[in-house]
């Protein structure tokens, strides 16, 4: 199922035995476009110190009450390594916080998740820890200094640039609650199409200038407006996503 990013950020955080704090935004990786992080803020337990969750410890969400219980303690999260929210995540912080956990690292697997397709990994992976060859390839990664992970309130503040002039700008994520793939950008029109919204797959997106905050699609302004209308306030089902992707005459994602 689909979910919106502005509507999980406040979310309660709970261990297993306590609240660890309320979900304040999500760092997703700019080359697969999945979530990778969720950002906490602690509050009074922690002084507000601001700690990652991956969605790989994540086990029962109960969305009725906007709560996510977490496979871990909260003595484990106070003593996982410190990361600055105000400055670039490096490779070598998440090997560190991949390290601590005992997750497979996600960036050296052949899947989205390193050897799996879901953030969810078997049992035998967590008591393994990364493997040699996983630190091989980390220690290589390390060597390069590009930022791949991004805001997603950073990101919130981008424009999208049509084939034939501006879009709009980005106002919220939808992503897989499974995979934590985000599947939609959801684009407020207001500068050329007042009061309507409308969603962009990261798989349509040609370019992105980070330095300029704009990112481009290869889609016209004019194929948009003729698509199917985006409801936020209805359902959005596979029915709708497949006119939307016929539309557009781009290959379905869930096709795969």
């Amino acid at each position: 199922m689909l979910r919106s990013v502005n509507d999980l950020e406040g979310y309660t955080i709970e261990a297993s035995d306590g609240e660890v704090g309320t979900v304040e935004e999500f760092y997703f990786d700019d080359e697969k476009w999945t979530i990778r992080y969720l950002v906490a803020d602690t509050g009074g337990w922690l002084m507000g110190r601001k700690v990652l969750i991956s969605p790989s410890a994540l086990g029962n969400i109960d969305w009725d009450s906007k709560r996510l219980h977490v496979d871990m303690t909260k003595h484990r999260v106070e003593n996982s390594p410190d990361i600055d929210t105000d400055k670039p995540v490096s490779r070598q912080h998440e090997s560190a916080y991949y390290d601590y956990y005992s997750y497979p690292y996600y960036w050296g697997g052949p899947y989205l998740w390193g050897p799996v397709g879901y953030p969810r990994y078997p049992a035998a992976y967590p008591a393994a820890g990364p493997s040699t060859v996983e630190k091989e390839i980390d220690s290589a990664l390390q060597e390069q200094s590009d930022v791949h992970l991004r805001s997603t309130h950073e990101v919130s503040d981008y424009y999208i640039e049509a084939t034939d002039g501006d879009l709009g700008h980005v106002e919220d994520f939808l992503i897989d609650d499974e995979t934590w793939t985000i599947r939609y950008m959801v684009v407020a029109t207001r500068n050329w199409w007042p009061g309507k919204k409308v969603l962009v797959s990261p798989e349509w997106i040609s370019s992105v200038s980070w330095t300029d905050s704009k990112v481009f699609v290869d889609l016209s302004r004019e194929a948009i407006k003729n698509g199917p209308e985006y409801n936020e306030s209805g359902p959005l089902n596979r029915d709708y996503e497949k006119q939307l992707y016929e539309h557009h005459r781009r290959p379905e994602y869930w096709g795969d």
